[in-house]
């Protein structure tokens, strides 16, 4: 696939989730408040990076990226309601998210809560509704416990209670990689995880995939970590030095600059071997890969 068209694809697909997600919001019923927190966050833009792997995963193994939608929609939902609970005065503290007020800033803190749960809980009766013969219900049963686990206590849940506790300590590499592959990882991971399970991978393809979003969830957490030194933040849409002002420990705190630099390198070749290894067609995945790379914002 040729870069353009790889862009194109992706632009499409991006374009797709956003429909979905206005379609999701629009059929909803509840207090207008709630909702209107809820489509606050949920529609403030974004990269979309979680949902677009899910349907480039089921592109790569050469079905329609359309059956990933409900699934695709699920994931940007949790991961949503994720950042309104981190901002929360009580976790991170942030006044910006996407370059807008965070949500308890317009809502307040009780509403923002409250859109945050009503996001995660949103997200799994997305997939327990879908009504797709390509989808069977033996599926639907795996996505839904797959991203119970990738977002719970055994996930991204259990990364953010990890990060909290380190907050002020120097970790070891090992602390600080269970931290990164739980609170950003997991959900990378079943995000392609998902997408295979959609397209139907092989037992071979599965276990490269998995590897590749292991490595990639990695590489994604630190670009994160050095961005919030030398990134701008009007391009990142947040305050800048968050993670020092609060003492996060982070790849460059660990290891200086240079050496997270050098750490995002090695994750990213990593990622690009096992792509390369699960032999599909993987012109959207590589491309994705490389924008994780180098991304500013």
């Amino acid at each position: 696939m040729a870069q353009l068209s790889v862009e194109q694809f992706l632009n499409e697909q991006k374009r797709a989730v956003e429909a979905a997600l206005s379609s999701y919001m629009a059929r909803l019923r509840g207090p207008e408040t709630l909702k209107k927190a809820m489509a606050y966050s949920l529609e403030a833009g974004g990269k979309r990076i979680r949902p677009l792997l899910l349907l480039a995963t089921i592109q790569a193994l050469g079905k329609d990226p359309a059956i990933g939608l409900p699934v695709a929609c699920a994931i940007e939902m949790i991961h949503t309601y994720s950042l309104i609970h981190d901002d929360l005065p009580s976790m991170d503290n942030d006044d910006l998210r996407r370059g807008k007020p965070t949500n308890h800033k317009v809502f307040g803190e009780a509403m923002a809560i409250l859109a945050g749960d009503a996001l995660l809980t949103y997200a799994f009766q997305l997939i327990a509704e879908v009504d797709d013969d390509r989808v069977p219900p033996s599926v639907r049963l795996q996505l839904i416990e797959q991203l119970a686990k990738a977002a719970g206590p055994e996930g991204m849940v259990a990364g953010q209670a990890a990060d909290m506790e380190a907050e002020g300590k120097t970790l070891a590499l090992a602390e600080l990689e269970y931290i990164h592959r739980h609170k950003t990882g997991k959900m990378l991971q079943y995000s392609v995880h998902a997408g295979g399970l959609l397209g139907g991978a092989d037992g071979r393809q599965t276990r490269e995939l998995n590897e590749f979003a292991a490595h990639l969830g990695l590489a994604f957490q630190i670009r994160d970590d050095i961005l919030d030194i030398e990134g701008m933040e009007e391009k990142i849409g947040k305050r800048v030095g968050s993670d020092r002002d609060n003492k996060k420990a982070t790849y460059p705190a660990l290891l200086s600059l240079g050496g997270a630099k050098e750490k995002l390198v090695f994750h990213i070749d990593a990622a690009k071997r096992h792509l390369q290894q699960a032999k599909i067609d993987d012109a959207v995945l590589a491309y994705i890969c490389e924008l994780v790379a180098v991304r500013d914002h």
